[in-house]
């Protein structure tokens, strides 16, 4: 393929990236010192079509190629990746998943709603005891009348508190093993759901990481997503995509720490000269540069993949895996250039010091990309 953004992606990169310089960067630290989840940018990116970037127009959303969203979730990132979760969150995990495997029906009620941003989007599969092994999850569903009744937690659920329209996994045949998970389209407004814990975190802050608990939640018979006995295989799919808009984020985050990381290094003077003129902060901010660039391309070949329709599960893991790595190498790095300075929170690359290390866990840990790539290799 040709690694090189075609006009309407350029385009889409460019405006998104103005968008977020003008209204996302003056106030994320703010929101991360505050803990305060997006609200108003959120509004702001659904108006631009944002929120809905991979639904098809038919249903209200933009319609954009994968790696067009690529480009949007690495420019909103860069400038807050509490905001860049949120919008991979709603986009590939949830709307991506009732797009793919929703009846029309469940299309045309759900779809609008994400695409306009009037509901968020929450996914809900990790649990105190199942996280990379979501086959071991608890969560019950027993079909009663035309209802199924939901029993169990769900933990770490990005934008759990604030969600409206969840993709819910739990277990319809307990002797099914992994075959007897299922999966759902809940509401937060269904009878027996609650909001648990909401975490303190490390990083991206403005994000709310919260637990679900559903005790008797009743959800529609016609919510079920697909067929019983399909939610693990609808899981696995769905965390393919979701590991490229990780890996975009990941990639975001790494070139914010290369950006200020430049820009100190030009203004900071030590021994009568510029740090950038010293060679052991060139060698640096060239290891991160090469980096990024290799991500950022496995971040397209990845998007470029799944767009042609084939199989992406390989590519997808290692642009996370690369990527993640890449965004800890390069916030490790950017302390080191700011010194003393980049360990207070008056400079930006403290922020995404503690905003990097999640990308090597969440949607899969770098310990579990290896897994998903040595098992497309070995078979």
């Amino acid at each position: 393929m040709k690694l090189e953004l075609n006009d309407q992606q350029k385009m889409i990169q460019n405006m998104v990236k103005e968008f977020a310089e003008k209204e996302i960067a003056p106030i994320a630290a703010e929101l991360d010192q505050k803990e305060e989840y997006p609200t108003k940018i959120l509004e702001k990116m659904a108006k631009l079509g944002l929120l809905g970037a991979i639904i098809p127009t038919e249903y209200g959303g933009a319609g954009l190629d994968t790696i067009s969203y690529a480009t949007i979730i690495e420019e909103i990132s860069r400038k807050c990746a509490s905001t860049g979760v949120i919008t991979s969150v709603h986009n590939s995990l949830v709307s991506w998943p009732i797009m793919k495997y929703g009846t029309e029906e469940q299309k045309k009620k759900y779809l609008p709603i994400l695409a306009k941003g009037e509901k968020i989007g929450a996914f809900a599969g990790t649990e105190p005891n199942a996280g990379s092994d979501l086959g071991a999850m608890q969560t019950s569903a027993v079909l009663k009348g035309n209802k199924y009744i939901i029993n169990g937690d769900k933990t770490f659920i990005t934008s759990g508190s604030e969600a409206g329209i969840i993709v819910l996994f739990a277990v319809t045949d307990k002797s099914a093993g992994p075959k007897g998970i299922s999966a759902f389209i809940a509401e937060s407004d269904m009878n027996g759901y609650k909001v648990g814990s909401i975490y303190e975190k490390l990083g991206i802050n403005a994000s709310k990481t919260s637990e679900l608990i559903f005790e008797d939640m009743e959800v529609p018979k016609e919510n079920l997503l697909s067929k019983e006995g399909e939610g693990f295989k609808i899981a696995l799919s769905t965390l393919d995509g979701g590991r490229i808009g990780i890996a975009a984020q990941a990639v975001g985050i790494a070139q914010a720490a290369l950006d200020e990381s430049i820009e100190y290094s030009k203004q900071r003077q030590q021994f009568g000269r510029p740090l950038a003129k010293f060679q052991a902060i060139q060698w640096m901010i060239a290891d991160i540069a090469t980096r990024i660039e290799a991500s950022r391309y496995l971040v397209y070949n990845a998007a470029y993949v799944k767009d042609e329709g084939g199989r992406f599960s390989k590519e997808a893991a290692m642009a996370k895996l690369f990527a993640s790595e890449t965004a800890m190498e390069a916030v490790v790095k950017g302390v080191q250039i700011h010194g003393g300075y980049g360990y207070t929170k008056e400079y930006t690359v403290e922020r995404l010091f503690r905003d990097a290390k999640i990308t090597e866990i969440y949607e899969g840990t770098s310990e579990v990309q290896r897994m998903v790539i040595a098992s497309n290799l070995l078979g």
